[in-house]
């Protein structure tokens, strides 16, 4: 496997967690597509055509998320999932920080049609994929709601308002960042917080 020390710009930034555990969880690596969009948060392609992800941006744009979700009353803010290994961190996230999540289809109409008993009105929604998750990310844009979305390297990103650039496909790395999204959010409420990411890892 490609030696992926340089991974990062090492200028003395402090991460939330050792570089060595981002890089475990494969959270840098992205596809062998890159669209416009994602460029910025490209660090390099490898000799095998995958994109590498900055971790620095990830690690910065964690923190963002996390500060912006802990400005919004949790019971408002909706965490949604297709993605299968997203599915028990989104369950878990949601659960740490108090939210609702959609796991699996997202039915259309569930924030635009009011007689649907499944309606539901948040002031914020963050998405595992924002391909995947295209339904919630239109009905989010169509009600003038913020959208943060975990975006890979060959996401569109148009209708995102904050995006965190991570491999979003990855069983470990969708668990990684969920963790971190938990412990930076909890943190900065007050809330205790005692899970592993671990915890968060679907089983195989």
């Amino acid at each position: 496997m490609e030696a992926e020390s340089d991974v990062v710009k090492d200028m003395g930034y402090n991460s939330i967690i050792p570089l060595d555990e981002f890089l475990a969880a494969g959270i840098h690596i992205g596809t062998q597509q890159k669209t416009k969009d994602m460029m910025r948060f490209v660090y390099r392609v490898r000799t095998d055509g995958l994109y590498v992800i900055d971790i620095q941006s990830t690690d910065e744009r964690i923190r963002m998320a996390a500060a912006l979700l802990a400005k919004y009353d949790p019971t408002k803010i909706l965490i949604v999932s297709a993605r299968q290994y997203g599915h028990h961190p989104v369950k878990i996230f949601a659960k740490t920080i108090g939210a609702k999540a959609i796991l699996g289809r997202f039915i259309p109409g569930t924030l635009t049609n009011p007689i649907l008993d499944i309606y539901t009105e948040p002031d914020i929604m963050m998405v595992t994929d924002p391909h995947g998750d295209a339904q919630a990310v239109k009905e989010a844009v169509s009600v003038g709601i913020p959208v943060i979305a975990l975006c890979d390297t060959n996401n569109s990103t148009s209708n995102v308002d904050l995006i965190i650039p991570t491999n979003n496909k990855g069983r470990k790395a969708l668990s990684l960042v969920y963790f971190l999204l938990s412990k930076k959010t909890t943190e900065l409420k007050g809330i205790p917080f005692n899970l592993t990411m671990e915890d968060f890892e679907t089983e195989l």
